[in-house]
């Protein structure tokens, strides 16, 4: 077999297309200067103030409390929606296999519009809730397509054994079939827990007085605040903790 270079040259474009705005913001959260372009020196500076900046704090509170809690639910709707739809085939299935594919395509800034002219109709004022649901809503599908895909693996015939031997239905399912889906719930948890967390689109349009989350937070003092660099240590700690969730969601699908 000749020996070529060219995979890895593809590979190495496509990594430096990909990382390297990444690379320029993380170098740039340890530079002196306080507007970039120039390096002056490695600092610290810039992750002290981002430690003293309170409301970066409270709306990144406020997006975890959305994030777990959306997860959550999106992992208990998901698995219920993903399991009706792998055993049970009727048009019914076939009109909720298109409702749960339909958000995955669907542009976010349409989303963002029907549910916040929902929420108007109805009179629910937004807020916390209205931000719940939105994002219950889009993880929902997400958490549906990765349990779906480790239930085209799953043997119902261990099911089939467990109450031949005398197991009732509820002990098969809880001794059975969750410790087997388990790793796929949580990885479909784990890629819902990403995606809420770095909503910005969506939350935009259904947040409301004192409900700023971090995505909002952030892209706020990109048009207000002069300290430039905060943000990049900011966004530095959040590509961080995408990087680790994201492998770690990664390493849970394999194991599924």
């Amino acid at each position: 077999m000749r020996h070529s270079r060219l995979p890895a040259l593809i590979t190495l474009v496509v990594i430096v297309f990909l990382f390297a705005p990444l690379v320029v913001l993380i170098t740039n959260s340890f530079n002196a200067s306080r507007f970039g372009g120039e390096w002056e020196g490695f600092t610290w500076n810039w992750y002290e103030k981002l430690w003293e900046a309170e409301e970066v704090w409270e709306s990144l509170w406020i997006t975890l409390k959305i994030a777990v809690s959306a997860s959550l639910a999106a992992m208990i709707l998901g698995t219920l929606a993903a399991y009706a739809l792998h055993r049970f085939r009727s048009w019914l299935q076939d009109v909720h296999s298109l409702l749960i594919t339909l958000p995955l395509v669907m542009p976010d800034i349409l989303m963002g519009m029907s549910l916040l002219a929902l929420f108007v109709l109805t009179g629910v004022e937004t807020g916390l809730l209205t931000i719940w649901i939105a994002h219950v809503t889009f993880c929902l599908s997400f958490v549906t397509m990765v349990v779906l895909g480790r239930l085209q693996d799953f043997d119902f015939t261990l099911i089939d054994a467990a109450r031949d031997l005398g197991a009732t239905r509820v002990q098969a399912v809880k001794k059975i079939l969750l410790p087997l889906l388990l790793p796929g719930v949580l990885a479909g948890g784990l890629l819902a827990f990403t995606l809420s967390i770095d909503d910005y689109v969506i939350t935009f349009f259904v947040s409301g007085p004192g409900t700023t989350t971090l995505p909002l937070r952030v892209a706020s003092m990109m048009k207000t605040s002069r300290s430039l660099p905060v943000i990049n240590a900011l966004s530095t700690l959040l590509i961080a903790s995408t990087f680790i969730l994201a492998a770690l969601s990664f390493r849970l699908q394999r194991r599924a």
